[in-house]
């Protein structure tokens, strides 16, 4: 296992999202969600969005504040809001509308140049949904292309692919594949993409094969809830982790935010990929036994962390 003297810096960059009920806002996102369990987890991220001027920003750095994450990667837009998510009650469950023109569709490109070249991070991480407006297309292109280790290699790529309808397209999907190293994916998104990249056969197996030989992968991480999941690698090597038991099955929010970010402490600590996929999983189950995307308090960050050493 890597030992290290200082926290290794992780730098994500994406969307943070308030889920908005009729009588309170959830702060969220899948770039704030894996920020925060990497900080619980000992690590140094840098989350590098965009918020409003307003009481959701308030909240937020607060929240930050309170949790020792780093917030100097958060900008201030005084014109969008601080992206939401309006929550609507329906007589068999909910209905989410993600806000168009939002703060994070306007992420400042110079602002990331400057943050990204003085983190050196040891890995970068990005989704799909803030890329939909060409201002924070091009900062991510900066981000990606900035991104460098404290031994000046380029920044291993973790794509995480979160398909939101209607905020995607085949062009993006596309560009996001090119620029990755690392891909995680629900079985639903895989399908998605083998229609949408027009991928061979019939067979989610194959999908995977040709989506990693199309674009130069290292790893393939495709999720499939109870039904465990499955890293290919570039070399031919195929990892399959069943599932861990829920004791007492909450929700499902957030719980592929939780597989991404052990993966990535995984990584980064040097855990043999066996290891890492079987506790990356067992945390994803963990996170359904809590309500919401992550625990209320740190015990369950300390449990796991004494089981892993």
């Amino acid at each position: 296992m890597r030992a290290s003297a200082t926290p290794v810096c992780v730098a994500l960059f994406g969307e943070v999202l308030a889920d908005v009920f009729a009588d309170r806002s959830v702060l969220g996102g899948a770039p704030y969600n894996v920020a925060r369990h990497l900080c619980a987890f000992g690590l140094q991220p840098l989350l590098i969005t965009r918020t409003g001027n307003d009481s959701l920003r308030d909240t937020l750095l607060a929240e930050m504040e309170q949790l020792g994450m780093d917030s100097s990667g958060v900008q201030c837009d005084p014109i969008h809001s601080t992206g939401r998510v309006e929550v609507h009650m329906q007589d068999h469950g909910h209905r989410f509308d993600i806000l168009p023109d939002q703060a994070y569709d306007y992420i400042h490109a110079g602002v990331t140049h400057m943050l990204t070249m003085a983190a050196r991070p040891e890995m970068v991480y990005f989704g799909t949904l803030a890329q939909r407006n060409m201002e924070s297309r091009l900062a991510l292109d900066t981000f990606l292309s900035d991104a460098k280790t404290s031994a000046d290699a380029k920044s291993p790529r973790f794509l995480d692919i979160n398909l939101r309808a209607p905020w995607y397209d085949a062009h993006s999907v596309r560009r996001s594949l090119q620029r990755a190293d690392i891909v995680k994916l629900n079985e639903d998104e895989l399908q998605e993409l083998a229609s949408m990249l027009k991928l061979s056969g019939l067979q989610p197996a194959s999908w995977g094969q040709q989506l990693m030989e199309r674009f130069a992968l290292r790893y393939l991480i495709v999720t499939a809830g109870d039904q465990g999941a499955c890293l290919r690698t570039a070399d031919g090597m195929e990892i399959r982790c069943p599932a861990a038991p829920v004791s007492e099955f909450v929700d499902t929010v957030g719980a592929g935010d939780g597989f991404a970010a052990v993966y990535i402490f995984g990584q980064l600590m040097q855990w043999p990929l066996p290891q890492t996929m079987q506790r990356a999983s067992a945390f994803a189950s963990a996170l359904c036994g809590v309500r919401g995307a992550v625990p209320a308090t740190p015990d369950l960050y300390s449990r796991l962390m004494e089981s892993w050493g």
